[in-house]
């Protein structure tokens, strides 16, 4: 697999076994470039051979069943998941472009960290998962952490409760193994045609927690609201930037009329959004640490929600630090107190720097206090 001269001897078998040895993230293969890695969100590329458009398709259809490489030929694109002998499971994106075939493979973990190991909110979060019924939001764009803080929250509700988890993936993130509770995870388009067929007979599987990886559309959100409406915990996530931003993207996927019962449900179901962005950390030995926001579904949160106040949510955050709520800048201001990360990378992140900046010099903004 070494021997730069000869690419056709490099076997996908080998490239898999390369990114898990390395600890990658994802593996990419493109024509005219090496087999190029992300490790720790950093892109390094391999001193292996060069790939030619050829050596490209012949790796990924390697891992392609006949009917995976029947979707691609016809439509240029498909996902899929791929499990080797070992039990290793990987997310495969194969797509053309420019007229080649290009290919992106993320390995689905079998490690899932924990809320310390991630400088995650642990004590909020424990509170969170000892609910029984309701609905947890992760939000933040794409690559910001959302699926691996959701694993986590699955994993410890997995070591200390006797219930029956069910996941609905596009794809499957991270693989759970059966603890206190026993686990059953649905990959879209392999174990069930769609999220809403799955949604559909979702209660029937008699579930206590579930994850759906995402609400995209408004029969998405209307199954995950049924099924935290009847006594599940429900964790999915929605790309919004900040945690009332949430209310707002879910809003826009209905009509203005059925606004009113939507703010309803919401307000009767949730339980609590964790925004997250992931920031470079001033310690080199951990990759990056994430800011989060943290909003409860207090009495004020629920009536600003029913009411169509979301203008006041930020500050009713601002002002939650004693029931387990906080901002990015708050968070951000801790994280550079307890040093784990640098202040530049901290105003790069902030909603609003010099908001940060008199944060940091003891001055509350939103109450006009010196700490």
């Amino acid at each position: 697999m070494t021997d730069r001269s000869q690419p056709w001897h490099m076997d996908m078998k080998a490239l898999l076994g390369l990114a898990l040895e390395r600890e990658a993230s994802d593996l990419h293969l493109k024509a005219g470039q090496p087999p190029i890695l992300r490790i720790d969100g950093h892109i390094q590329v391999t001193d292996l051979a060069t790939l030619g458009p050829a050596d490209v398709l012949e790796l990924a259809r390697q891992i392609m069943d006949e009917r995976v490489h029947r979707q691609y030929m016809e439509a240029g694109s498909v996902d899929f998941s791929h499990a080797t002998a070992s039990g290793d499971r990987f997310r495969v994106n194969v797509y053309r472009q420019r007229g080649v075939t290009s290919v992106a493979v993320r390995p689905v973990s079998r490690n899932i960290p924990t809320f310390t190991q991630l400088h995650l909110p642990g004590e909020t979060l424990e509170r969170i998962c000892r609910v029984r019924e309701g609905l947890i939001i992760f939000s933040g764009v794409t690559g910001t952490g959302k699926s691996t803080s959701i694993a986590s929250c699955l994993d410890h509700i997995n070591s200390r409760r006797r219930c029956h988890i069910v996941t609905l993936e596009d794809p499957i993130e991270y693989l759970f193994e059966d603890k206190k509770a026993f686990v059953d995870q649905r990959e879209i388009g392999i174990d069930v045609e769609s999220c809403e067929v799955a949604l559909k007979f979702l209660l029937r599987e008699d579930p206590d927690v579930v994850l759906v990886g995402e609400m995209r559309t408004k029969d998405d959100v209307e199954g995950v609201l049924r099924a935290a409406e009847t006594t599940r915990l429900v964790f999915t996530t929605v790309h919004a930037s900040s945690a009332p931003g949430v209310v707002t993207r879910i809003l826009d996927l209905f009509e203005a009329h059925e606004h009113h019962v939507l703010r309803e449900s919401l307000a009767h179901s949730l339980v609590a959004v964790i925004c997250q962005k992931l920031v470079t950390a001033a310690d080199p030995n951990v990759a990056r640490v994430p800011v989060t926001e943290v909003m409860l579904a207090t009495p004020t949160v629920c009536k600003a929600i029913r009411d169509g106040d979301e203008a006041h949510l930020p500050s009713v955050i601002a002002a939650g630090g004693d029931v387990g709520m906080h901002d990015f800048t708050q968070d951000l201001v801790r994280l550079v107190r307890e040093e784990w990360i640098d202040p530049k990378e901290a105003y790069e992140a902030a909603p609003s720097p010099e908001m940060l900046k008199m944060a940091i010099r003891g001055i509350d903004v939103k109450r006009g206090a010196v700490r």
